[in-house]
């Protein structure tokens, strides 16, 4: 099964980068519905800016090291 190109042993390598996504998914939720600084918008834009950032970032990240791990291991076996 390939899912975006990776294999099923290249996504269970990825899954360790599951528990920090779901992390920060669940703070931006969190902070959507709870909003401990009122509804001024500079707090509320800093509040998703600082989790949805990292967030993109730590899936962009596990894609790419998806792929490099994957090609790297299609060199070993040609060798």
């Amino acid at each position: 099964m390939a899912l975006l190109g990776l294999e099923r042993e290249t996504l269970l390598d990825l899954t360790v980068n599951a528990i920090p996504l779901g992390i920060l998914l669940f703070l931006d939720v969190l902070f959507w519905f709870v909003n401990p600084w009122g509804w001024d918008l500079w707090f509320v834009f800093w509040s998703h800016v600082l989790t949805l950032v990292p967030f993109t970032l730590l899936l962009l990240l596990s894609y790419v090291s998806g792929r490099v791990i994957q090609r790297d291991e299609g060199k070993l076996e040609e060798h």
